[in-house]
């Protein structure tokens, strides 16, 4: 059996977490989770706490959820993990990857410059300005820059009245300091999950939506069937997540009457929907990549001490 400890940061009882914790256990014989909101950096003895276990001490660390919600802490926790591998402990995805995707407009400049073709987006802090781009868009969708699973996200449309349109702008500028607008698409009802692992394609997977619903996510009645992409989409796809060197992910992509459209790219990534979509464990495809770069990074640590 592989002795690594392999530790997971997640949140404790959560299906994604604790499968990912069960296929590394079954492998190494250990089991550790850990919930950032319990976790104490103490910079004076170079050490990362939580509930009694220091985290310097692994071999090797995922994260599978950072937060249940984003927002600006969550970017703090990441500052916290990048603490780990200071000291030389890995981290997946590296925190310098995953800090780049908590806040939804940095992911999206990170595309933007990687030329990824994305739906149109306006970024600005005025109310008539944003007014002007729902109005030139037809459709548009309003988008927290900490969210996940379409949370806090406003679909505005042709059919509400300019007062309407003001007057959710106004509501809507209480919890959010800046405007985030894409243009709303015809998805057909349908996007789809590509799943990376290390950088190289695992599959893909269609969210369905529910009748009715304007987005895809499970979390408002969506479903998932399996998609088999063509080479030109999954190398779309390759070119999105290689912007980020993520150690795992799931780019999310919408089939338009223009051509394929990058929404995002997941800090994290999602198994769910390539386990009932796919067919695929990729939990247990995840263990075992993390498992042999651990075991990379120790050879290499050999051979460096070799070399000395």
């Amino acid at each position: 059996m592989n002795k690594s400890r392999i530790g997971v940061v997640g949140i404790p009882g959560k299906w994604s977490t604790e499968v990912l914790a069960d296929r590394l256990e079954a492998q190494t014989g250990f089991r550790a989770v850990f919930d950032m909101k319990d976790v104490e950096l103490r910079l004076d003895s170079n050490k990362l706490m939580c509930n009694g276990f220091d985290l310097t001490q692994l071999d090797g660390l995922v994260v599978k959820k950072i937060s249940e919600i984003y927002a600006p802490g969550t970017e703090d926790r990441i500052h916290m993990l990048a603490h780990l591998e200071a000291v030389g402990v890995p981290v997946f995805s590296p925190t310098q990857s995953m800090s780049k995707l908590i806040n939804r407009l940095s992911g999206t400049l990170v595309l933007q410059q990687g030329g990824i073709p994305m739906p149109k987006t306006r970024v600005t802090e005025c109310s008539q300005r944003a007014f002007d781009a729902i109005r030139e868009f037809g459709s548009a969708i309003l988008k927290p820059l900490y969210s996940t699973k379409a949370r806090g996200m406003l679909i505005l449309g042709q059919k509400d009245s300019d007062e309407e349109v003001k007057s959710q702008l106004e509501e809507y500028r209480q919890t959010n300091s800046i405007f985030y607008i894409q243009q709303a698409l015809d998805l057909k009802g349908r996007d789809l999950g590509m799943v990376f692992l290390g950088g190289e394609y695992l599959c893909t997977y269609a969210r369905v939506a529910e009748a009715g619903a304007w987005n895809t996510t499970i979390q408002s009645g969506g479903r998932y069937e399996l998609f088999e992409p063509g080479a030109e989409l999954i190398e779309l796809g390759h070119r999105a997540q290689a912007c980020f060197n993520l150690s795992f992910t799931t780019v999310d992509i919408a089939l338009t009457d223009e051509g394929p459209v990058v929404f995002e790219v997941s800090a994290f990534g999602g198994f769910k929907g390539a386990l009932d979509g796919c067919g695929v464990d990729a939990a247990s495809a995840y263990a075992n990549y993390i498992l042999a770069e651990v075991a990379n990074c120790r050879e290499s640590d050999r051979g460096a001490v070799n070399d000395h």
